[in-house]
């Protein structure tokens, strides 16, 4: 086995540390099959909405997730493609978080 010295892996390693989180992993799961708001994952997950809300935000601050804002709800979805596969390397497709 070689070792490629030109590649960089601290996206990588970030990425696993971030979903090195149970309730962050559950979160990208969920979110890889299904577009969700706040409140559903909160519902999903029954955890307090800002416990959810915390992690959605390291999640976005990341850049593995994104919001979009419908009135007033905002609807998380993956935009990371090596959160997704990590994910989908370890679990079968899920729905809700």
């Amino acid at each position: 086995m070689e070792f490629n010295k030109m590649q960089n892996y601290d996206r990588e390693a970030e990425i696993l540390k971030v979903l090195g989180h149970p309730v962050r992993l559950k979160i990208i799961a969920g979110l890889t099959s299904q577009t969700c708001n706040v409140k559903k994952i909160w519902e999903c997950l029954g955890l307090p909405q800002a416990t959810v809300s915390q992690h959605l935000a390291l999640l976005k601050n990341k850049g593995i997730i994104e919001g979009r804002r419908e009135g007033v709800e905002v609807f998380y979805h993956v935009v990371s493609d090596q959160a997704r596969r990590i994910v989908d390397a370890l679990f079968e497709p899920v729905g809700c978080p």
